[in-house]
């Protein structure tokens, strides 16, 4: 029997109730907040399940940080969550970014923006630098995907044959690479600027074209994007 003090959603005003309203407006029309309480179904004593939801996301810093917490992480967040809980939220997030990733994979690579929304799930929480390679046919559709270098925090060494072996193996048109900052500052040090020139003058010998050098970071003061594109940038 359910304790008085804990607060399940049918417990709420029917007006705020969030899989009715999911059910009525579509889940676009949820926060973040009611959407993760009709995953929880249940609150804690003196803790109705929309206030945990709230505390539960304020606990990981944003809703993109939760999406990216493994299980484990999940489960030591909050007392609300539990072990199966933290589980299932997981394996969601996870067919959610599977599903994002998908819907790139399948259509052309045409835009640093499609890039990002390829490698941000798996990138934007790596605490190193992490080296990723896309090699592109003759449409600009992904080939092939993979990681060719993982650096320190702040640097990351390549050279031109991990980028060009590949990509002369799988008969590439065209390559991409891409890498993270972990600091969350997109913005390219000398050292990205330097290693961008060497890719493009070995790829302008090879004849097969460095189409960007993508760095996926989150927005900062002053750049407003998530992530910095060389070629957007007119540097390619």
């Amino acid at each position: 029997m359910t304790s008085p003090a804990t607060c399940r959603l049918t417990d709420l005003p029917a007006d705020s109730l969030p899989r009715e309203k999911l059910l009525k407006e579509g889940r676009a029309a949820l926060s973040d907040e009611e959407l993760l309480a009709i995953f929880l179904r249940t609150g804690l004593p003196g803790c109705n399940v929309l206030e945990l939801a709230a505390r539960i996301k304020r606990a990981a810093g944003s809703l993109a940080a939760l999406g990216s917490m493994e299980a484990a992480e999940l489960a030591a967040l909050h007392k609300g969550m539990g072990k199966a809980k933290a589980a299932t939220l997981a394996a969601v997030f996870e067919l959610g970014q599977r599903a994002a990733r998908e819907n790139v994979e399948r259509n052309a690579i045409l835009s640093a923006q499609d890039v990002y929304d390829l490698l941000v799930g798996e990138l934007r929480y790596e605490t190193q630098e992490v080296m990723m390679l896309l090699l592109l046919d003759t449409k600009r559709k992904l080939l092939r995907k993979e990681r060719i270098a993982v650096g320190t925090l702040t640097r990351l060494l390549v050279h031109p044959r991990n980028v060009f072996g590949p990509a002369l193996l799988h008969k590439a048109a065209r390559v991409i690479i891409a890498h993270n900052h972990p600091s969350g500052d997109c913005r390219p040090s000398n050292c990205d600027r330097e290693l961008t020139a060497a890719l493009h003058k070995a790829a302008e010998v090879l004849c097969l074209p460095l189409a960007d050098h993508v760095i996926i970071g989150a927005p900062v003061p002053g750049y407003p994007r998530p992530y910095y594109s060389f070629a957007e940038e007119g540097l390619l």
